[in-house]
């Protein structure tokens, strides 16, 4: 088993209101007034108040090629991730040192070296720190990346583990493309990153939330839902209203087979931390599970605070739950997220004693 030690988000120091971001690209995106409406329409109904940025606003004008905002990718999240690590570390009580076993996820950028790798000398881990980096889960990311180091630990019961996740979404802009996912995209997706540390039962620290099961899912038939397509100008977003018909088809049953393994069912899950995808993704996941709207409280503010963060979301939504919510000792809580395939994450935890 596992526990988790500490969780700490961390975002760009650049942060604009979703009107001042509509103001700013809808005139990159697309030169016809009637569809500029349409895009101030979607993005004044995205439920988003505010987001980060990993440039300032006025850059996106002038980025040129994929290698360019790749570039800038490299150097913003690596300083990302070292800040939420740090953080994080802190919070734990450990040093960099300490850390047995790293998985970073992102799905906004490539590097090679990846971004964990950078961070070794930097911040101090041991040469022998083992590395998994990943590319592919999307929003998905944070919640598998919390399972797949749940998995490392269970069979390290000492180990210490980390998940790092940065995604810089800003950098993906797609300049005169006048499709409705991109409308919706430059809309809803900011710029941020999460890390947790994570320690096995046996290890001195093991006094956090518990992790007590993973469950993963993938969807047939969804592969055009959501994604990306790699282009000559970088990444250019696949997204559908498919997604919330995903959820309402598939999400009843799993939810329910997954509690039932692990001895549980929904009415006695207590906190809920959903990957905050959008107003039609939580209404779909609220609807889906016949939950009320304020049973995804947490993930709601997020969404408005920040946006959606893809694969880094999901670890705000469980900062906030950590830091905000009080249930009693060992009530259970799920954490899911979905990501391209379509596929699901679902983590089953237990609140701290």
């Amino acid at each position: 088993m596992s526990r988790i030690a500490a969780v700490a988000p961390a975002l760009p120091s650049f942060v604009y209101t979703q009107s001042e971001i509509t103001t700013e690209l809808a005139p990159l995106i697309t030169s016809v007034p009637a569809r500029r409406a349409v895009i101030e329409r979607m993005h004044a109904a995205s439920g988003i108040g505010t987001r980060h940025t990993a440039l300032p606003l006025e850059r996106y004008r002038e980025l040129g090629s994929f290698r360019e905002t790749n570039d800038i990718f490299i150097e913003v999240a690596t300083d990302l991730a070292e800040r939420a690590l740090l953080m994080a570390l802190e919070e734990a009580g450990l040093v960099a040192s300490d850390i047995d076993f790293v998985l970073f996820t992102s799905v906004t950028g490539i590097s090679a070296p990846s971004i964990d790798a950078l961070l070794v000398p930097r911040v101090g881990m041991r040469p022998d720190v083992k590395r998994l980096p990943s590319y592919g889960l999307g929003c998905m990311g944070g919640a598998a990346g919390i399972a797949r180091v749940h998995d490392y630990l269970t069979g390290h019961p000492n180990a210490v583990g980390v998940l790092l996740s940065v995604e810089l979404c800003s950098l993906t802009l797609q300049r005169d493309d006048e499709s409705m996912a991109n409308f919706v995209a430059t809309g809803l997706f900011g710029d941020g990153a999460g890390a947790v540390v994570m320690v096995g039962d046996e290890h001195p620290l093991a006094g956090g939330p518990r992790v007590v099961a993973t469950r993963s899912a993938i969807y047939p038939d969804t592969r055009e839902v959501i994604g990306f397509n790699v282009g000559g100008n970088g990444f250019e977003i696949v997204l559908t209203p498919g997604v919330a018909d995903v959820i309402e088809k598939h999400f009843p049953a799993d939810v329910a087979a997954f509690l039932e393994a692990n001895g549980r069912t929904l009415d006695e899950v207590d906190w809920w931390v959903a990957h905050p995808g959008g107003p039609k993704v939580l209404d779909a996941f609220a609807s889906s599970l016949d939950l009320p709207r304020s049973a995804f409280a947490r993930s709601w503010a997020c969404l408005d605070r920040v946006g959606n963060l893809s694969s880094a979301a999901v670890l705000h939504v469980l900062a906030d739950s950590l830091a905000l919510d009080s249930p009693a000792p060992g009530d259970p809580g799920l954490l899911f997220a979905l990501g391209p395939g379509v596929s699901a994450e679902f983590v089953l935890m237990e609140w701290a004693s």
